[in-house]
């Protein structure tokens, strides 16, 4: 699919933000890497300022996470009983980190150039982070396992959340996953710490 310009542009700029910072990146590096003229003003055509870019970068990601969540959660709202509990968290957990790593440019713009523009972090806040701490306490609660169960579910998705969160956030930053516990070892214990979250005669049924 061919990407328009002003598509080109965003994509463009946010890896340059991602890569050298947003101070650092000029808009005739934006226009070169976008394949238009550096320095004649393309760029000028389709947003007023570099700023603007940056803006249009973090509200079109907030907008089309939003709407992935909404498809997922209308997904998964359907229940399979014939998947164990266990398959289902992992691959919940498994949309969670690819989520996450989605968004990679996005958030090391986010650690290290938002705090100047607190707009914008509420635009993140809102439109990224908060929608995947919700998923996950809508989707236990749609689970029969956990029917029983008498938990503070939307702190137990900041944990768990949290967790996927700062594991892809760790690996991209340090080079190396948290702990040096692979994905298939972060995802297993995930899954087993949710487990621990299951009424006590689910788990001895599960047992």
């Amino acid at each position: 699919m061919t990407r328009s310009t002003r598509e080109r542009i965003i994509d463009e700029a946010l890896r340059l933000f991602a890569e050298r910072g947003y101070a650092a990146t000029s808009v005739a590096e934006i226009e070169a890497a976008s394949g238009l003229s550096p320095g004649a003003g393309g760029l000028y055509r389709h947003f007023k300022s570099k700023y603007e870019v940056l803006a249009a970068a973090m509200n079109e990601h907030a907008a089309r996470t939003r709407a992935q969540i909404t498809e997922t959660l209308t997904e998964l709202s359907v229940v399979d009983t014939s998947t164990g509990v266990e398959e289902r968290l992992a691959h919940l957990c498994g949309l969670g980190l690819a989520k996450v790593r989605e968004e990679r440019q996005l958030t090391r713009v986010f650690f290290r150039d938002l705090s100047q523009f607190p707009e914008l972090v509420a635009t993140v806040r809102e439109g990224l982070l908060q929608p995947m701490f919700d998923a996950i306490t809508m989707w236990f609660r749609a689970q029969p396992e956990y029917a029983g169960t008498t938990a503070d579910w939307p702190a137990i998705g900041a944990v768990l959340g949290g967790a996927v969160i700062n594991y892809q956030l760790f690996e991209e930053t340090v080079g190396e996953p948290p702990g040096r516990v692979d994905r298939d070892r972060f995802v297993a214990s995930w899954v087993r710490l949710a487990l621990g979250l299951l009424p006590r005669p689910a788990v001895q049924a599960l047992g």
